[in-house]
């Protein structure tokens, strides 16, 4: 069986993210025959299109590696109902020039945690709009929101509760489902 290469993203920059967390849980719990290797959105610059024909090397290397992936699994938090702005801005810098997109038919699969009792929710519901343009194939279910997160991690950043653990199991083998298929 072929192995699926899975790349993944957070969207806080916070040392301490429940979503870096999530992250690393998700690399643990992959499908025998996929990885995940977790990519650093720190230290990029503000999309400015005046730019997008010559972007820094950590841009061109993270636009690299989503296009080798056969999918991506995206951890946020919710901002203001929403997802963070310099999330947004990597995934815009990752998807211009127009013709360049480097999410373009990638499956992709969301999960997210909050201290809120949404877990996350609304931001999940905007990226989901953010992938229709990007022509992005979405994991829809299940849905994987890890609400009060600070109750659902241990002090080493570990994860404790063992229904998200197999949400999370069940949505990553539908992403190594998803990538496999869309493959063929």
């Amino acid at each position: 069986m072929e192995n699926i290469k899975i790349v993944g993203f957070g969207g806080s920059l916070r040392k301490e993210s429940y979503n870096k967390y999530l992250l690393n849980e998700a690399r643990d719990l992959m499908p025998e025959n996929a990885e995940l290797e977790i990519l650093s959105i720190d230290n990029f610059p503000m999309f400015n299109q005046d730019l997008e024909n010559d972007y820094p090397e950590n841009v061109k290397n993270f636009k690299n590696r989503i296009k080798k992936s056969d999918g991506i699994l995206i951890s946020t938090p919710e901002y203001n109902y929403s997802i963070p702005g310099f999330l947004k801005n990597v995934i815009d810098l990752a998807s211009r020039p127009y013709t360049d997109n480097a999410f373009e038919g990638k499956p992709v699969a969301i999960v997210s945690a909050s201290i809120g009792m949404v877990g996350g929710a609304r931001a999940q519901y905007h990226l989901r709009q953010v992938f229709t343009f990007l022509n992005m194939v979405p994991v829809n279910r299940p849905e994987v929101f890890v609400t009060f997160a600070q109750q659902k991690f241990d002090e080493n950043g570990k994860l404790k509760d063992e229904m998200t653990k197999k949400l999370m199991k069940e949505l990553l083998q539908n992403l190594v489902n998803l990538s496999i298929q869309l493959k063929k």
